[in-house]
């Protein structure tokens, strides 16, 4: 049986309300405001409903209100103050801290009833919804996992082509996630701004590993070439970032953030914020913070690794170059990012 509590100090009171109720519900009772605490502290889960006096001994019923707020009763439980030396302060005080109704002593059977039976339907219903749309929450998020699971299957297919593709190892994909995850990260710790869940950024880091898909369009001869390209030659491979855009077009889906980030990071990697980079001639927060960090994260391990048109540069020398701006230019915010991170990433380069 649904359970009331009816917190007043005069008895009569109370069996006034007992009598209305007590068909259709237990009855709590409490005779000063202690007694109340200690009940809704015992009774919380079961409680439909709380008749509360303003005017009791030990404790009044604001002092119960406001335990009742810092405990989180009061939205879990629907509250009608009962009083019959009301104030416009105490009803104010009393709207303020969120009770369901105020009904003023002596009581009209009818009114009290209809009204006391009406808040109670009303809370149920309200719990019952926000059950069904915590339901439907877990339902959505599980179902977006599953996809961001299915998403990373994929690219580490799609990316794997690349790798045979333009003969790198798999490190330097696996280390760009890694890069980027650290990056992505330490950059929400540093702009509150940037309010992504994590599993966006878990996405933005799947997607990382098709910031070169574009590549598997590029020639043999220009994408192994053991030397440095020709001005015609550099042109032709700066295209794998619109040719990959063009490949991951193919797999469009409709409203898909994780499209996007793939898209983005395909597109702009190549950007720089002084807007020398490429394929758009981007300026400083038109590139996605996606695709900065990406840009950061494959310069930092191009540098450092084996390529058959250089040997790798020593990890120190890599990062002052990037400092120096010698790979080109990098917002001040993503340099900052580097900096906080650069041991986490020193790290994960020197384990590779």
């Amino acid at each position: 049986m649904k359970k009331i509590l009816i917190a007043d100090d005069a008895e009569f009171n109370r069996d006034i309300l007992k009598e209305i109720f007590s068909e259709q519900y237990e009855i709590f009772e409490a005779g000063d405001g202690e007694e109340a605490v200690r009940c809704i502290r015992e009774n919380f889960e079961s409680l439909s409903l709380i008749f509360l006096d303003l005017m009791m001994p030990k404790m009044s019923g604001l002092d119960v209100l406001e335990i009742m707020k810092d405990e989180g009763y009061l939205d879990l439980i629907p509250v009608i103050i009962i009083t019959g030396e009301a104030t416009v302060d105490t009803d104010a005080a009393a709207y303020d801290y969120g009770v369901a109704d105020i009904i003023y002593k002596p009581f009209a059977r009818r009114v009290i009833t209809r009204r006391a039976l009406n808040i109670i339907e009303l809370y149920e219903r309200r719990k019952k919804l926000e059950l069904q749309l915590d339901e439907t929450t877990s339902e959505l998020l599980a179902s977006r996992k599953k996809l961001a699971e299915n998403n990373e299957f994929l690219v580490n297919a799609l990316s794997s082509v690349v790798e045979f593709r333009s003969l790198e190892s798999g490190i330097h994909i696996n280390r760009v996630k890694e890069f980027t995850d650290v990056l992505l990260h330490t950059w929400a710790a540093l702009h509150s701004d940037f309010d992504y869940k994590e599993l966006d950024i878990r996405q933005m880091v799947n997607a990382s590993a098709l910031h070169d898909i574009g590549k598997i369009s590029i020639p043999d001869e220009i994408l192994l070439k053991p030397g440095r390209l020709t001005l015609e030659e550099f042109a032709i491979m700066k295209e794998h970032t619109t040719k990959g855009c063009e490949i991951l077009e193919k797999f469009k889906q409709e409203d898909s953030d994780f499209y996007q980030y793939c898209y983005d990071i395909c597109r702009y990697h190549h950007e720089r914020y002084d807007g020398k980079g490429y394929p758009d001639h981007l300026k400083g927060d038109e590139i996605p913070v996606w695709a900065q960090v990406v840009s950061i994260a494959d310069v930092f391990d191009a540098l450092i690794s084996p390529r058959c048109y250089k040997i790798p540069y020593a990890i120190p020398k890599a990062v002052d170059m990037i400092f120096n701006g010698e790979c080109g230019t990098f917002s001040p915010k993503l340099l900052e990012c580097f900096e906080s991170a650069k041991f986490k990433l020193i790290e994960i380069a020197e384990r590779d």
